[in-house]
């Protein structure tokens, strides 16, 4: 399987390659204006918008990761904070296919603890086969009648047992809120593996499971330990609750109105977003 995940190269490799993706060295200095669109920090806000976008779509089957940035401005609003306004396109986290152009803001605000962020995306991938694929996922989960129960994905050759492939992307999905939550302007975080999971047999409608996750954190290469419940059912929001060991207290998500702290103003089936 292919992906821009630990899952196509093995996680040694990947922690030596993401430093040249997100841009090596000190930042530039913040300017406002248009910004080279290789510019770290650039890329590191258009990620942070694609956290949200991941957490708030709630979809194992949706994900996206960066393409690539197109066109990104930055403002300044004194006292207030940094507020960087992008177009980028976007790539199916599995395959890498391009699914869609995404136009976002990102504003890192100097009173509050994560960025607010306003996404619109199209999206050309088909929805309908999406819906279907994160269905089968929930069916299958609910019909189990012992949980389900996995280490190391990916394990160390970068490999996934196809039968954890729902639940890894499902965490992907979890953890990108609590790396939207813990997102700066100048450190970004990634998914690199999934310690362990397991899955709580519920009575309710919903999925349950736990995981420990590791964050790799960019771009000071640190491995950040997290607990992660994350309970789910299609077509609604996810509801995440975490614990990482740098903390002393667990955050949990809201009930998904979309007003903390950014929007998805829509997710259009066209093949071109207009900047």
């Amino acid at each position: 399987m292919q992906r821009r995940s630990a899952a196509r190269l093995g996680p040694l490799l990947l922690l030596l390659l993401l430093p040249l993706a997100w841009g090596e060295g000190p930042s530039p200095p913040r300017a406002d204006g248009e910004l080279q669109v290789s510019n770290r920090l650039a890329g590191q806000a258009a990620r942070v918008a694609l956290h949200y976008l991941n957490y708030r779509l709630g979809s194992p089957s949706a994900l996206r990761a960066l393409g690539q940035v197109r066109k990104a401005t930055l403002k300044t609003i004194p006292g207030i904070g940094h507020k960087y306004y992008l177009q980028f396109t976007t790539e199916d986290y599995k395959s890498s296919q391009n699914v869609g152009t995404c136009l976002a803001t990102v504003f890192y605000l100097k009173r509050k603890p994560r960025p607010a962020v306003n996404i619109n995306c199209t999206y050309t991938k088909d929805q309908k086969q999406t819906r279907e694929d994160d269905y089968s996922f929930y069916k299958k989960m609910r019909q189990q009648t012992k949980p389900l129960i996995g280490n190391d994905i990916p394990d160390s050759y970068g490999n996934i047992e196809p039968a954890l492939e729902p639940a890894w992307a499902l965490a992907v999905a979890g953890s990108s809120y609590l790396m939207w939550e813990k997102s700066t302007e100048n450190l970004g975080y990634f998914m690199a593996q999934v310690k362990n999971v397991k899955q709580w047999i519920t009575k309710d409608d919903s999925i349950d499971f736990d995981y420990s996750v590791v964050l790799h954190e960019i771009p000071t290469q640190e491995m950040i330990s997290c607990h992660l419940r994350v309970i789910w059912t299609p077509g609604h929001p996810l509801k995440v609750k975490y614990f990482c060991l740098s903390e002393n207290q667990w955050s949990e998500s809201g009930e998904g109105s979309g007003t903390e702290s950014g929007s998805t103003n829509g997710i259009f089936n066209e093949k071109e977003a207009n900047i």
